[in-house]
């Protein structure tokens, strides 16, 4: 951020409506355009520091879309994988208990 922060006060140009006399037209002129070339200044930097800023948060933003778009595939591999297992796990359950049935029956302690 630019060390010239805005103020009321630095962005002040005109100070008063007194009445300046021809010989202080010149001076008085002058003076404007001094606190007006500081005033543009000031503003230009902090608008400069703005789009800086502004900048790195879209940058950030852009990152933060792609990691969340990273995680959701991930998110969604891993919940195929998650159904696999749980199918496997019941086939194999249900392919437990006929074997076991199947042995049983085998000793004759069928039902």
């Amino acid at each position: 951020m630019s060390d010239l922060k805005l103020t009321n006060e630095k962005m002040k140009t005109f100070t008063g409506h007194q009445k300046v006399g021809t010989f202080k037209a010149g001076e008085k002129l002058t003076e404007f355009g001094e606190k007006q070339n500081y005033a543009n200044e000031i503003l230009a930097a902090n608008v400069n520091d703005l789009i800086k800023r502004v900048c790195a948060l879209e940058e950030k933003q852009l990152q933060n879309e792609d990691i969340m778009r990273k995680i959701a595939n991930e998110l969604g591999a891993f919940k195929k994988e998650l159904d696999r297992i749980r199918l496997s796990e019941k086939l194999n359950s249900g392919a437990i208990e006929r074997l076991d049935r199947a042995v049983k029956l085998a000793e004759g302690d069928g039902k």
